[in-house]
């Protein structure tokens, strides 16, 4: 049975809330098997395909995507209390080719041709509610799948990053008791200006919220979300950082940049937006060779998940060949939910 992505997509018109009340049902489909034997965080699991938190809002994106192929699904990044989407438009599709992060500024697109900026700034629902929606979840889930919460710490004027690194652990261990299987902090997001969202960039810092994180979480596997990084040094200098309290370190966030609205405007207040989708693919690619080289290198048992472009089995492949443990799709999954379904059909061929 082939679902109808018309019907069953995130709503680029519609809000936040809109999409985040108006979640589609699981559906009933043959998964296709994917040959092979794949972990996640050294857990076993069906497929080396999952979704990272963007397309997850709650359990009920989390258990449509679930149904569709996806098998580490990750819950869309909840903070310690709850704070608003950013206003319309929040995905602006983009004209451009595969970016490398010199980019100055790209223009908006009339349609979605495969990219998009992206701009929500790390809404999040009141933690009693994301709580229980994740307990909720968690227990609907298939005992195959693997559920990973996103936590992000809230910085309030005045924090150290030592109490930043305390809202983080709050979080997480929230996340953990509601039923976690695993959990990633998030230290990267271009679309906002506080330093929670340039954490990976400051190894020192990032050392310290993972510290916070893991005494939290126990032995619960830790992801560690990166933003785009090409320097062989910075990715050195990060991984000594954190390579104690991580489990697995997941890229690349996006690539961040300007975009031009079709009237000539400067979009989202002339400030940087991530950009998301096909475009990011090849420096996706690049980032995943040079931290699986690093890793090798340095003798770390940290796994790497590829986020960034990704469509089609061929891409999987790639990731994988790069060094990836899990790959992880978004704006694929975002456009056509059949994605995954289509990847195991290609890999049986």
């Amino acid at each position: 049975m082939e679902i109808n992505s018309d019907l069953c997509c995130y709503d680029r018109t519609q809000t936040y809330r809109w999409n985040y009340e108006n979640a589609p049902e699981p559906v009933e489909v043959d998964v296709p098997p994917m040959r092979g034997e794949w972990t996640f965080c050294g857990k076993k699991v069906p497929s080396p395909l999952g979704i990272p938190a963007g397309p997850l809002l709650n359990g009920s994106w989390v258990l449509y995507y679930a149904s569709l192929g996806f098998d580490v699904l990750t819950y869309k990044t909840v903070r310690s209390s709850q704070r608003e989407c950013y206003e319309l438009p929040n995905l602006v599709p983009v004209e451009t080719g595969q970016l490398t992060g010199n980019e100055e500024r790209l223009g908006e697109s009339q349609s979605m041709n495969g990219s998009w900026a992206v701009s929500f700034g790390m809404p999040s629902a009141d933690p009693e509610v994301w709580r229980r929606d994740v307990e909720q979840t968690r227990d609907r889930l298939a005992a195959e799948k693997l559920l990973s919460v996103s936590v992000v710490g809230t910085v309030q004027p005045g924090w150290s990053i030592d109490d930043l690194a305390a809202d983080y652990a709050q979080c997480a261990r929230w996340a953990v008791d509601a039923g976690a299987d695993t959990i990633e902090t998030n230290f990267s997001c271009p679309n906002v200006e506080t330093c929670d969202g340039q954490l990976y960039q400051n190894p020192t810092e990032a050392a310290i919220v993972a510290a916070g994180v893991r005494h939290a979480i126990g032995d619960r596997p830790l992801i560690l979300k990166i933003g785009h990084m090409t320097d062989s040094g910075d990715a050195e200098e990060l991984l000594e950082a954190v390579e104690p309290f991580a489990t697995a370190i997941s890229m690349t966030n996006s690539v961040a940049t300007t975009v031009r609205g079709q009237s000539g405007e400067l979009l989202f207040a002339g400030q940087q937006r991530g950009i998301c989708g096909e475009a990011t693919l090849d420096a996706s690619l690049q980032q995943t060779s040079l931290f699986s080289e690093r890793v090798r290198a340095r003798g770390h048992a940290l796994s790497i998940i590829s986020v960034g472009g990704v469509s089609n089995a061929g891409h999987v492949r790639s990731c994988l060949k790069a060094g990836a443990e899990s790959v992880h799709i978004a704006t694929a999954a975002m456009i056509d939910p059949n994605v995954a379904l289509e990847i195991r059909r290609n890999w049986q061929a």
